[in-house]
């Protein structure tokens, strides 16, 4: 039990958000973090999640997720990352990379596609290339 002190006639509430359309999008990355993969235990998995935020038109502000397997056992995942995190580098323009902060803020394009549901979960959006601003 946690104590609140909260009345929620004060804030408006959440609303769930359906998936943006697919498409390309301009946007930046606002957070980066590694995470281990539910596999961590056992062969030490780790995937960068990256947080982009969509900068213009109708859907300014919604946010899309990408995750790069980074250090995984299957090397055909890992070259994807790589390559993916080439493209996020290239349409940046920070080539020479030490730490995922640097390239927080720069402005770029993201593809959003949209994956139908499955599974159980409802549909969502999976970022599939970027590219730099034209």
């Amino acid at each position: 039990m946690a104590q609140l002190n909260f009345n929620a006639a004060n804030v408006d509430p959440n609303q769930a958000l359906d998936p943006v359309p697919a498409g390309w999008y301009n946007v930046k990355i606002v957070a980066s973090e590694e995470k281990p993969t539910k596999d961590f235990a056992t062969n030490g998995a780790m995937y960068l999640e990256l947080e982009l935020q969509i900068l213009d038109g109708e859907y300014a502000g919604r946010k899309l997720y990408d995750r790069l397997n980074l250090k995984n056992p299957n090397q055909v995942a890992v070259d994807i990352a790589y390559k993916t995190l080439s493209a996020i580098c290239h349409a940046t323009g920070v080539i020479q990379v030490e730490d995922s902060q640097q390239l927080h803020g720069i402005p770029m394009q993201a593809k959003a596609s949209l994956r139908p549901p499955r599974d159980g979960y409802d549909a969502n959006n999976e970022v599939k290339g970027y590219k730099p601003i034209e």
